[in-house]
């Protein structure tokens, strides 16, 4: 199973009709369950702080955890397919967290077992939801030698 933890709620349409397509696209594949948890507005370590306590509730101590962060490693799509292969032999689940708008706490950062960079790049987190979830589904593709990856 896969669980992705975000910081923040989509509204816009075109993003929620894109994250539902590539959802219905990866249930063939595998379960995913996406977590919403509210886009705090304090100052940096405050809202930070309240992130990473709505964060917290949802990880378990059996979850394989890949943060996603501008600092982590960059890797291509077929590394990233191998990546995700090889964790989901030693673990039954993996969970990705997506922070707000000013990243992720550096506890979350501490307990997280790989942390990922898809660009050294800033995107928005509401957007670079459905960049991970096309990414996941990209790398089943890879895994199981089906065309869609070129």
């Amino acid at each position: 199973m896969i669980k992705l933890i975000s910081v923040g709620k989509i509204k816009e349409k075109y993003l929620i009709d894109g994250i539902n397509e590539y959802l219905k696209r990866l249930s063939k594949y595998v379960k995913i369950d996406i977590i919403e948890v509210p886009d705090e507005n304090y100052d940096i370590s405050k809202t930070l702080e309240k992130e990473r306590d709505s964060i917290l509730k949802y990880i378990s101590n059996k979850d394989y955890i890949i943060t996603l962060d501008i600092e982590g490693e960059n890797i291509s799509s077929v590394e990233f397919s191998k990546k995700l292969n090889d964790i989901f032999i030693h673990n039954s689940d993996i969970c990705f967290i997506i922070g707000g708008s000013y990243g992720l706490h550096k506890d979350i950062k501490n307990i997280s077992n790989y942390s990922l960079s898809f660009s050294k790049m800033t995107f928005p987190h509401q957007l670079f939801r459905l960049i991970l979830l096309e990414q996941i589904y990209r790398a089943y593709k890879i895994i199981n030698n089906e065309s869609y990856h070129k």
